[in-house]
């Protein structure tokens, strides 16, 4: 899924992902196909049977996510069942993820590597340490867990996550509508999305019986935002628009949009209207404390979705330090940027502060602006393209669509947030970009928010993932993810894209600040009782963020703990092992074959991704052994 300097994202979404990837984290349905995984009849070897073994897992997990099978463009041949099918949200979905989880590791452990290649042990220990924290995730008292995802949450609902916002964007954007099939599919999951609704509403109440009841701005923002919802539903709104559009287009004959709006009316409005009433019973309960620290096990749950979104062991001290020293770096890169624009006196955060005011890089308000935020992103993306040859061997398609979000959307939502389309390329990876207001994005910010969302970013490498065996593809790792779009930032300016641009420079090293600051104010929220003010008051006076745009972002941190706190450890981590490469083979190191390690290695635990690295430094010096005497 994602991200919001920028922004993800994702963003994913998934990576940023598309809404039916990161159904994944959401709860599957019952039906998913375990029994012959809970076998274990003694340790297996051989290629072929690895390679048997990871399709077999992938199925499994996919029969929880009928969404997902859509989104990649596999819900064909003996998945085309899954296109008129809705994942489970409710409590009996979360078990049978976990369920299906429990069998499969054990599948996995059982499995003699010996003699595999460097790849297929990678992607059964890639798999391996993703169940293992989604199982870890799942013994947590409460919250939606992502099976090697980026959204694991406490709050089964609230302003950013929920089916009233995922179901929704997944049919405009990803269900598929090419002929009466497929408007047929469109019309069941229409009539499973109310059961989804009520499989959360569920959860909802059990979760405030047991305690836990999320931040009162929270729950007030995802009232605003689902009463807007509600009102929509209620005349047939953008559910029905969507299919009634798309059939009128390709002359599908049938009153598609006439029965949306029937089941819109008469099931989804009433399954909202009851979301709704317990959200709304929820508020005079809440609180405004921020952090995790504040709700019960919340210690436990924060010291969970840190491992999970760093695949570290890192403290909450050790991350909040971090975060503080790699901004003092930072700042000292951005000093004399801005003293060469002009803007000499005060801190770098009351600087740039000064800069975000400043008429040369605001766009224009209104729809006016938003066309010229579009025609800016493509610009820049283009220049980009022209430059990826020179850091990559191997080369993707780079498909992508550049996309507002939906206007209910993005009162909850980051900045931006991105992720690749399907493997077959029949739906193009999205950027998906915030614009209920033009003074969200500036002109030396937006080219840096691109390469970080699309292009070399979350859509590319998520091109690459697309090309891994199935399960691989469905897996992600936060850090890994978040990492690379930092580090595709830090590509774009080393292919010299700012050097006639200095204040596009300045955009690219705020955006590394920034995410060191959520270092500090992740860890501050909720490992150090800090309240959301504190959290956006740090963002605005020390990098002279966007204070429109940190108020969105503090809530997220609330809401996704730990989430934030993958950006730059992953990034460090990427750098840290090019420079370590770089060390051992001197003037044989290539940046093409360092990048193309990175991404066509698939998604991994940083560890994972120090073993990728070391395989090609070796490789290296076993074809070069005279270059080492």
């Amino acid at each position: 899924m994602s991200d919001s300097v920028q922004q993800f994202s994702r963003r994913q979404t998934l990576g940023a992902m598309g809404a039916g990837v990161a159904a994944l984290a959401l709860g599957g349905c019952a039906r998913g196909n375990t029994a012959g995984a809970a076998t274990v009849p003694g340790p297996k070897t051989g290629a072929t049977e690895a390679s048997a073994l990871l399709d077999s897992i992938a199925d499994n997990l996919l029969a929880h996510s009928p969404e997902g099978a859509t989104s990649l463009g596999i819900d064909t041949g003996a998945r085309a069942a899954m296109r008129g099918k809705l994942g489970d949200r409710s409590a009996a979905g979360q078990k049978a993820v976990a369920d299906t989880l429990a069998a499969d590791v054990k599948r996995i452990r059982a499995f003699d590597t010996a003699g595999l290649d460097h790849a297929t042990r990678t992607s059964l220990a890639v798999v391996e340490s993703a169940y293992d924290v989604a199982l870890a995730g799942f013994a947590q008292p409460y919250g939606d867990v992502a099976v090697g995802g980026w959204r694991n949450t406490p709050y089964v609902v609230i302003q950013n996550v929920g089916a009233y916002l995922d179901i929704p964007r997944f049919l405009d954007s990803d269900h598929p509508v090419r002929n009466a099939d497929d408007a047929e599919a469109y019309l069941l999951r229409l009539e499973a999305y109310a059961g989804a609704l009520d499989g959360e509403t569920g959860r909802l109440k059990a979760a405030a019986a047991s305690g836990l009841i999320a931040p009162a701005f929270l729950i007030e923002k995802a009232i605003r935002q689902m009463e807007q919802s509600l009102n929509g539903a209620r005349q047939g709104g953008g559910l029905a628009e969507s299919i009634g559009r798309r059939t009128k287009e390709l002359q599908i004959a049938g009153n598609w949009s006439e029965r949306a709006t029937a089941i819109t009316r008469d099931k989804v409005a009433p399954a909202l209207a009851r979301q709704l009433a317990e959200m709304k019973a929820q508020l005079p309960k809440a609180t405004i404390d921020a952090g995790m620290w504040a709700r019960p096990h919340g210690d436990q749950f924060y010291a969970w979705a840190l491992r999970a979104s760093t695949t570290t062991r890192m403290s909450p001290d050790e991350v909040h330090k971090m975060g503080l020293d790699e901004l003092r770096m930072l700042h000292g890169r951005m000093d004399p940027i801005l003293k060469s624009l002009g803007y000499s006196k005060g801190s770098v955060g009351e600087r740039m502060n000064a800069l975000a005011n400043d008429p040369r890089y605001k766009f224009s308000e209104g729809d006016a602006g938003r066309a010229e935020i579009m025609a800016f992103i493509e610009q820049w993306l283009g220049k980009i393209r022209a430059e990826l040859p020179r850091a990559f061997r191997t080369l993707v398609r780079g498909n992508l669509e550049v996309k507002r979000l939906p206007p209910e959307e993005e009162p909850g939502a980051p900045g931006a947030y991105g992720g690749a389309g399907s493997i077959d390329g029949s739906i193009p990876g999205k950027f998906w970009i915030n614009l209920r207001t033009t003074d969200l994005h500036s002109k030396y910010s937006l080219p840096d928010l691109a390469f970080h969302e699309a292009i070399p970013g979350h859509v590319w490498q998520g091109e690459y993932a697309n090309q891994m065996p199935l399960i691989r593809t469905m897996l992600a790792f936060n850090a890994y993810s978040e990492g690379w779009a930092l580090y595709a930032e830090q590509l774009a300016d080393e292919l010299g894209l700012y050097d006639d641009y200095q204040v596009g420079r300045l955009g690219y090293l705020q955006s590394l600040a920034f995410r060191a600051c959520r270092l500090v104010v992740d860890t501050g929220l909720h490992a150090k009782r800090w309240t959301r003010e504190q959290g956006v008051k740090f963002f605005v006076e020390e990098n002279g963020s966007n204070p429109l745009e940190v108020a969105s972002e503090v809530d997220r941190y609330c809401s996704w703990p730990g989430q934030a706190c993958g950006y730059k450890v992953g990034h460090s981590e990427i750098v840290r092992q090019r420079g370590l490469a770089k060390e051992s083979l001197g003037g044989l190191f290539d940046l093409r074959d360092f990048n193309d390690t990175v991404v066509k290695g698939g998604n991994v635990p940083l560890d994972v991704l120090g073993k990728n690295v070391a395989e090609y430094v070796g490789k290296v010096e076993n074809e070069n052994p005279n270059a080492f005497i």
